[in-house]
């Protein structure tokens, strides 16, 4: 679990990096920007005394104004539900994405109260041109252990770039939740799994963030 709870926050800071891509150059590559921004949003996550006390509104705020506009909920649900997404209904589709991205909401933000000591070098990106997809490559440096290897894969929208996908120490994590949708949805179908999103969602509502110190 603690393992678990580590790799969210490492992912976290990927989604993070794309928290000021509103005020990039519409021409600026998405490597470029990220490796630009990121230093100035974790050093925003460090050096913030309510964001590492554990103010849950302060780090719901940044999370809903600064980091998800830059992220492809709907793609990301789609993609995690797999083909059971085309079988929903355009409610079920709706009603599925919103608490998939609340989900989410929490998951950032509870990370995003436990960043304390990374970094993150990155690596060549791999692309061309008029490549409206790519994947940026880094890795997260601890103090302690060794360094974590954060990929993730952004798109080129009407909207500007976009993330959809992430990769942790080699895991999607479309994949990871994909495989626990269709567990679900096995169960007690589309609108089983999203009574269980819900559920998962009011319980998260109820608890505390952890701060980087406990």
């Amino acid at each position: 679990m603690k393992l678990i709870k580590q790799l969210i926050a490492v992912a976290t800071v990927a989604f993070a990096t794309s928290a000021f891509a509103a005020t990039a150059p519409a021409n600026e590559a998405p490597d470029v920007l990220v490796k630009r921004i990121s230093s100035e949003v974790l050093e925003t996550a460090k050096s913030d005394k309510e964001i590492q006390a554990g103010n849950q509104k302060k780090v719901m705020d940044l999370v809903e104004t600064k980091i998800l506009p830059y992220v492809d909920f709907q793609r990301m649900t789609s993609l995690a539900a797999g083909r059971y997404w085309r079988e929903a209904t355009p409610e079920q589709q709706k009603q599925l994405a919103a608490e998939f991205r609340t989900l989410l909401i929490f998951t950032y933000s509870g990370a995003l109260s436990q960043v304390k000591d990374q970094t993150v070098d990155f690596k060549p990106m791999r692309s061309s041109p008029g490549d409206t997809e790519v994947e940026v490559r880094s890795q997260v440096n601890q103090q302690r252990g060794e360094p974590i290897q954060l990929n993730y894969r952004v798109a080129k929208t009407d909207a500007g770039w976009k993330i959809y996908d992430i990769n942790v120490l080699g895991a999607w994590l479309v994949e990871a939740y994909k495989g626990t949708f269709a567990s679900e949805i096995s169960k007690g179908g589309i609108d089983g799994l999203i009574k269980t999103l819900s559920e998962k969602n009011k319980k998260l509502a109820s608890k505390p963030l952890k701060t980087a110190g406990k």
